[in-house]
């Protein structure tokens, strides 16, 4: 706070030091686009979009996954009981009655009990590659696509408003050093005026109210002078703020102010200029992605077909086995289609309230370009009219200070004149900045 505090004092006290630097409109804007945080979070927002567009890009390739299980029960899984008597046919029977004790035959009437898989261990690993996917990965690709374009056309964007907002800090700033050159200037008149009439009066030929007039407006000019200052103090700590400068001692190149300085611009065709703008891309965006999100609604709806294989192992029959395998599958979600016909309309309409938007905005797009290119021939009329006023203003200061020194005129008259003079000055400067700035506006609007 005390530092900036400082800075604040220093520029309104000091003004633009001799050793200051001066940066040219280009300079500040490259400055602005390198340090603004709007264009970063835009930058950040492509790079986020680019890593999306690689996401989608892997559904390509097939699923891997990999599976283990191992489990412990308190009883067998398989269970079942076994009856040998009932298996053993009479033939073999009395063959077993010959050969066998009779402890044992009576055990083979009693039924045995088996139980399997009380524990063991499964794992395996299987890939899947998709054939079929009712055209949500491609879909999906195209659409990761599309808001990457998004993504850079808002950094456009972003740019613009960047490049408009230092332009408007510039030109007030170069306004307000161009009226501290007018006033400097009328101080310089208004010492001479003050000369004059200080001779006059001592040599009887004037009255001192005329006198104490003038000083009257050395003070008003006095008083402007510091409001200037500060004025150019704040404006340049908002540049350098915006731009992201280290030192607020600074001034700004600014242009002489001629008719040969005027930028001339050529007005564009609405319709061919259309195409060219960030909105109006944006737009058509806006329309491709609602399409290809209606598509990727109709592609839930379908089935999906992969192809796969496997590698598998496990010990539930108390030994190790492994095993291979290739499949396929195939999806049918039927009744999704109950909700998914409903997804699918609503989709649609999103479409085509898209394509709507498209139509009405590109209108108000052209309108926009007319209305900014008579803000230009607006400005520069009264840029021509200020110049006008200028030399006409400067005529009548020349008559009047003749006729106060002829002693055909009053003193009123004569600062009257040199107000009017320092008015049209001020006016010219204004009226330049604004040119400038319209030219601005107009280019943005038809994507110049």
């Amino acid at each position: 706070m005390k530092k900036i505090l400082s800075i604040i004092v220093c520029s309104v006290c000091c003004g633009v030091t001799a050793t200051a630097q001066t940066y040219t409109l280009e300079q500040l804007k490259d400055s602005a686009l390198q340090n603004n945080i709007a264009i970063r979070n835009a930058k950040h927002a492509i790079d986020a979009a680019q890593q999306q567009r690689k996401e989608a890009f892997t559904k390509y390739f097939p699923t891997v996954s990999g599976t283990g299980l191992w489990f412990n029960a308190n009883k067998g899984m398989a269970k079942t009981e076994l009856n040998l008597s009932q298996q053993i046919s009479p033939e073999l029977g009395m063959a077993l009655a010959q050969s066998l004790p009779a402890e044992a035959l009576a055990a083979l009437g009693n039924p045995i009990s088996i139980s399997m898989m009380k524990n063991g261990t499964i794992a395996g690993v299987t890939a899947v590659q998709p054939i079929f996917a009712g055209g949500q990965i491609i879909n999906g690709n195209k659409l990761a696509k599309v808001g990457e374009d998004v993504s850079r056309l808002q950094l456009q964007l972003s740019e613009n408003d960047v490049e408009k907002q230092t332009e408007q800090y510039y030109w007030q700033l170069v306004s307000l050093q161009e009226k501290m050159k007018t006033i400097e200037a009328v101080e310089a008149l208004l010492a001479d005026i003050h000369k004059d009439v200080d001779v006059a009066v001592r040599a009887g030929v004037a009255m001192r109210n005329d006198l104490l007039q003038v000083q009257l407006r050395q003070n008003d000019v006095e008083s402007q002078k510091v409001k200037l200052n500060n004025g150019i103090g704040i404006v340049r700590l908002l540049l350098a703020q915006y731009c992201g400068l280290n030192n607020a001692q600074f001034s700004v190149a600014s242009t002489e102010i001629t008719d040969g300085s005027l930028q001339q611009v050529i007005k564009q065709d609405c319709d061919q200029a259309l195409q060219g703008t960030a909105e109006y891309q944006l737009l058509n965006k806006q329309v491709e992605a609602t399409q290809l999100q209606r598509k990727m609604e109709i592609g839930k709806n379908l089935p999906t077909v992969g192809v796969g294989a496997g590698y598998n192992y496990h010990n539930l029959m108390e030994n190790d086995h492994t095993f291979g395998m290739v499949f396929a599958t195939i999806s049918v979600p039927i009744s999704d289609w109950w909700g998914g016909s409903h997804a699918v309309k609503r989709k649609k309409i999103a479409q085509q309230q898209a394509e709507e938007q498209l139509a009405d905005n590109s209108q108000l797009l052209k309108i926009r370009m007319q209305n900014a290119w008579n803000n230009v021939e607006e400005s520069r009329q009264q840029l021509q009219i200020a110049q006008r006023s200028i030399e006409q203003a400067e005529e009548n200061l020349r008559l009047n200070r003749d006729y106060y020194r002829a002693g055909t005129s009053k003193m009123s008259d004569l600062l009257e004149a040199q107000l009017l003079y320092q008015q049209s000055l001020d006016h010219r400067t204004d009226a330049f900045a604004d040119y400038q700035y319209k030219l601005l506006e107009y280019r943005q609007a038809t994507g110049q």
